[in-house]
């Protein structure tokens, strides 16, 4: 009687304490998603908003024009549009900063942090340089555009904080001098 009592209440217990299947299906599904690495998140990231400056970037110059995404390729010397000052005059104003400066500075900016992200180079700096423009435009040019620059941004804080990941010239170099040091 006292032994068929203990099983009874064993069974019951570990009944009770059994994970529903829904429960065991969600822990092994985010146990999955604990397996996508670091690296290929910041790879996705740093490739995504690299295209997003550079074709910005691409539509204030001439002579060079490089789109990977449809295959346009025309070298040349890269030259600031002449469409490119007039845009900051009238649409990208900005208060501190004159259009004649304001223009070619963007468009070097938007051209060298994309390649640097691209390649793993000074990337937390490059993603902070962007980062710094993103607010500019949230803030002067574009604040209606908050739901596609806290994106931006969100990417960008990404780089800033967890670095490029594995597949960059950064984490060569750091793991080079790790073991020099």
């Amino acid at each position: 009687m006292i032994t068929s009592a203990i099983r009874a209440f064993t069974t019951a217990t570990a009944t009770a304490t059994a994970s529903p299947r829904w429960a065991r299906f969600t822990r092994s599904t985010i146990a999955l998603f604990d397996r996508i690495p670091d690296s290929l998140i910041a790879l996705l990231g740093r490739f995504s908003i690299a295209a997003v400056f550079w074709k910005s970037g691409q539509t204030k110059v001439e002579g060079l024009a490089i789109d990977i995404v449809d295959g346009s390729f025309s070298l040349g010397i890269p030259r600031l549009s002449e469409s490119a000052v007039a845009l900051f005059q009238d649409e990208y104003w900005l208060p501190l900063i004159p259009p004649e400066l304001a223009a070619p500075l963007a468009a070097f900016a938007e051209h060298v942090f994309p390649i640097l992200l691209l390649l793993g180079l000074a990337t937390r700096f490059s993603a902070l340089a962007l980062l710094g423009m993103t607010l500019v435009i949230q803030m002067f040019v574009y604040p209606d555009a908050y739901p596609t620059h806290g994106v931006w941004a969100a990417v960008l804080l990404y780089l800033v904080a967890k670095g490029p990941g594995a597949i960059s010239i950064d984490h060569w170099i750091a793991r080079r001098y790790k073991t020099q040091g």
